[in-house]
């Protein structure tokens, strides 16, 4: 199981990334291969060493127009002639975008891909020297009990079995690691919805599921060998337990972050009401402006937070990258490209 948060702030008062893993100092380079960087070919400090907020969610394409939506929001100003490059595009995997002291990046879909995601990252937070990042994701799901359009912010990652943490096989032994997000995070995103909206922002547990189909009680996988009012028994079960949405990537989210002493939130826009099916029906226009939803919500956070230490209004580069080895830098792109 995870450490306290006592013990993780005694054993690192300056707010150093907990990395736990003694094996990353005796290394000659540490390759971050879906991330097309290593702490070798590239100046990590320099590239990311003003970083505060670390932002995830699903798609390249999301992520991006995040990307710009925060830079307008918190007057971040590129140099003439330039534009926002994806800093990972080499990995193929994931993309990465750097406004300022915000990161923006796609996690890909379900536990393993955000997983992988949050080991480079984080990592990346150590080596770039960050001091007392927050993460966030932001995405979407199926909520319970509420209509679609609704925004849940997170108070606790479950499992498909209501339980409170991530288990995983190593070396052929279950490991257990506690699914934590900062209850305070939570609260301050809460009190950012704002009461003229003309939608709902809620607080609740968060079901992570393994599968999209079975794993969330749906009636239209390929498979379903259950019937209509088994599943909606379950979901009743599950929304008295105080489950508000369902998702796939918050309890590993949650875990790994907690495990590495970095705040986090979760924040997600339901597309629907599970209670009344399956099958997204809203229109296109209509999701596009939900989906918008949490990522003003999160970035109302980060301008106020932003404008409270006096850092709004950042000039700083596109993306450039400042590479201390030109060799190691293009080995580690023929190694993020050929990775599997």
């Amino acid at each position: 199981m995870s450490a306290s948060d006592e013990e993780i702030h005694d054993e690192y008062p300056d707010g150093s990334v907990r990395l736990r893993n003694p094996n990353i100092e005796l290394m000659d380079q540490d390759i971050l291969y879906h991330l097309a960087l290593g702490s070798g070919s590239h100046d990590l400090v320099e590239m990311f060493g003003d970083v505060k907020f670390v932002c995830m969610g699903g798609t390249p394409k999301r992520m991006e127009q995040f990307a710009y939506y925060i830079m307008e929001q918190i007057g971040h100003k590129l140099p003439a002639g330039t534009t926002l490059q994806d800093i990972s595009k080499y990995s193929y995997r994931y993309s990465m975008y750097k406004v300022g002291p915000v990161l923006s990046i796609s996690h890909g879909m379900g536990i393993p891909s955000v997983g992988i995601l949050l080991h480079e990252v984080i990592k990346l937070m150590y080596h770039a020297k960050v001091k007392d990042p927050i993460f966030f994701r932001i995405g979407t799901c199926g909520g319970i009990g509420l209509e679609g359009g609704t925004v849940v912010i997170s108070e606790e990652a479950v499992d498909g079995l209501l339980r409170p943490y991530l288990e995983l096989p190593v070396l052929g032994k279950l490991v257990q690691r506690t699914a934590k997000l900062d209850k305070r995070l939570a609260r301050d995103l809460k009190s950012m919805a704002e009461p003229s909206q003309l939608f709902e922002t809620v607080t609740g547990k968060t079901m992570c599921t393994y599968d999209f189909y079975e794993g969330q009680g749906r009636l239209d996988g390929a498979f379903c060998e259950f019937t209509e009012q088994e599943k909606l028994e379950y979901m009743e079960q599950v929304h008295k337990a105080g489950v508000a949405n369902i998702e796939m990537e918050s309890l590993s989210f949650a875990a790994l972050t907690h495990h590495a002493g970095i705040k986090s939130a979760v924040v997600c826009v339901a597309l629907l009401d599970r209670l009344k099916g399956d099958q997204v029906l809203a229109p296109h226009e209509v999701l596009e402006e939900w989906q918008e939803r949490p990522q003003k919500l999160v970035a109302r956070y980060i301008k106020n937070y932003l404008a409270m230490k006096g850092r709004l209004s950042l000039d700083g580069h596109s993306g450039s990258v400042p590479v201390l080895s030109p060799r190691r830098y293009k080995l580690v792109q023929q190694e993020s490209e050929t990775y599997d």
